[in-house]
């Protein structure tokens, strides 16, 4: 049994199963599969960290960021015409959610085990077996139903750069910090853009608004 169970495991599941190196402490104790469980549930987080914020940038579109926008893919209210909820991120949250619940079981079970036996090994790999498969599925539908088609908000990405009151930064070296300073406050009291003031004074010509002003420059590695 011992020197065949391996391979024949192995043929039937398509697994390259190996024995363990040390039988007794693979008999009293299932730390392996808490750190597996562990895993999936650091993966959970992420796709769900990364799920919420989406619908972060994604939110609007008249009050929130609207940095990005979501593929539509169901009415969102029934009392709300033409809202449009971020479906497809909030499922994997929940499936997440799952698989945090689930690792807590598994923790929990390998913690009960009692001397050379562990009576809870069902629970640990029903629930190992469904963290895999949610989170499977959480990705896929992720990417098939969201990532994929993600557009950039363009317009209202160039406005919040223009309106960012960091573009007053990069005028510093050129106008000092004391003007700058008093470029800002004004942008923020007036509503103005920093380039409109920088122009409206005569501060600098056009063509040297848009080099010193230039976001994309900016934020560039290759240009810093």
């Amino acid at each position: 049994y011992l020197k065949n169970i391996t391979r024949v495991l192995s043929e039937q599941t398509g697994v390259a199963l190996r024995k363990a190196d040390d039988l007794i402490d693979s008999t009293q104790n299932v730390d392996g599969f808490v750190e597996i469980s562990g895993a999936l549930k650091a993966c959970a987080v992420d796709l769900s960290k990364m799920s919420n914020d989406l619908r972060l940038l994604a939110s609007g579109p008249c009050t929130g960021f609207c940095e990005i926008v979501l593929p539509a893919r169901q009415n969102g209210s029934s009392i709300m015409p033409g809202k449009i909820n971020p479906v497809i991120p909030e499922v994997v949250s929940q499936a997440a959610f799952i698989v945090v619940g689930n690792d807590t079981a598994v923790t929990m079970a390998a913690e009960a085990g009692q001397l050379e036996l562990n009576a809870f090994e069902p629970v640990i790999l029903d629930r190992l077996f469904e963290s895999l498969r949610v989170l499977t599925g959480a990705v896929g539908t992720l990417t098939e139903h969201c990532i994929k088609g993600i557009t950039a908000n363009s317009g209202r990405c160039e406005w919040n750069v223009e309106h960012s009151m960091a573009m007053v930064t990069a005028l510093a070296p050129k106008l000092g910090y004391t003007l700058t300073s008093d470029i800002a406050h004004e942008a923020l009291t007036t509503g103005e853009t920093v380039r409109q003031i920088v122009l409206r004074k005569g501060l600098m010509t056009e063509s040297e608004a848009d080099s010193v002003l230039d976001a994309r420059r900016m934020t560039s590695p290759e240009e810093n």
